[in-house]
């Protein structure tokens, strides 16, 4: 067949669940969550009967080149196709890997060979090259943070689900673009909710135990708004539950929007509309929690919260401070409050 040198991964799905295959496919990326799906559909090509005749899976760093060249020649016994599952692709020299080349340049028809470099992108130019002639490279690319709340709202869909902007908010802040972890905890909304619930916050901290009143979203909204003691309150939450609050995450959450507030600030056209686009942002929703926040904090007074996020951020990591992380994380929120901007050009 004539395959595309690149595809998407819901093309992918459809093709191998149409089972309309190429015969050699190339998964790499630094996103694992998709290759190990796609692995997963490959190997559901099989019957679970067939498989000790019919699909290989083997580690590159286990087999030579040659074996797996061989094992890609053999003829299928009881299906139309073999499959064979190329496994941590990665962790061979793409020198190594390019041996497979020859291999690519001329496929075996009745097998499907598919080659996973988890977490990487593949630097074996030569079979790259031959398998954008022969089949099919998917890269499964590392989400950005400006994406990751389409991505939740669609897999939501996907699964017959509705979700309150809250609750998306809360979900894109407890999981962030951990995708294995996020779509197991959608998964298990999906079961218990049932096909046209609603995820709100409310489902979200009795089923997967993340606080709907205190979290990184109420934080980011009472700093928005000057609101001290709903702050400190937040802070407090957060120190007696450090296993569900890492100061990691939180400090990655303020970074982010105060970085987005100080864009908005430089926006000329301060239009919603524009400021949402400025940011990347689908929906002017998004833009609730930096109305309030552009009153409060000017430029300059941002630019300063800026840099005390990073001079938490190194201090957290034990450089030039022994302080405990969410004592630190309390004086940074104080510091965020009371920032005068004093800061000269």
């Amino acid at each position: 067949m004539a395959a595309a040198p690149a595809i998407t991964y819901d093309a992918l799905l459809q093709q191998i669940e149409s089972r309309n295959l190429a015969p050699v496919y190339l998964l790499h990326g630094e996103e694992g969550y998709y290759i190990d799906a796609l692995v997963k559909k490959f190997s559901e090509i099989i019957p679970e009967e067939d498989k000790e005749f019919d699909e290989s899976v083997l580690y590159a760093p286990e087999r030579s080149i040659p074996e797996i060249i061989e094992a890609c020649r053999r003829y299928p016994l009881m299906n139309e196709r073999q499959v064979v599952i190329v496994k941590e692709a990665q962790a061979i020299r793409a020198d190594q890997l390019n041996k497979l080349s020859v291999y690519a340049e001329s496929p075996s028809p009745t097998t499907v060979l598919v080659i996973c470099c988890r977490g990487a992108a593949s630097k074996a130019k030569n079979l790259n090259d031959e398998i954008k002639k022969n089949g099919v490279i998917f890269e499964s690319k590392k989400i950005d943070d400006r994406q990751i709340g389409s991505v939740i709202s669609g897999f939501i869909t996907s699964k017959g689900l509705n979700v309150e902007p809250k609750a998306l908010a809360m979900l894109r802040d407890y999981v962030g673009s951990d995708l294995s972890r996020l779509y197991n905890e959608i998964d298990k909304l999906t079961i218990i909710l049932g096909k046209g619930a609603t995820v709100t916050p409310e489902s979200i901290e009795r089923n997967i135990g993340f606080s709907k009143d205190f979290n990184n979203f109420e934080l980011i909204k009472a700093l928005a708004n000057h609101d001290s003691l709903r702050a400190f309150q937040i802070v407090e939450y957060f120190r007696s539950n450090p296993k569900n609050n890492p100061t990691v995450l939180t400090v990655g959450i303020l970074f982010n929007y105060f970085s987005n507030l100080l864009l908005l600030h430089f926006c000329r056209d301060k239009s919603e509309r524009a400021m949402a686009a400025e940011l990347g942002f689908k929906s002017t929703y998004a833009l609730m929690d930096y109305r309030p926040g552009l009153r409060y904090y000017n430029a300059y007074r941002t630019i300063e919260i800026i840099s005390a996020i990073r001079d938490f951020d190194r201090k957290s990591k034990g450089v030039g401070s022994r302080q405990n992380e969410y004592d630190l994380l309390h004086d940074l929120i104080f510091h965020i409050l009371t920032a005068p901007g004093d800061i000269s050009f």
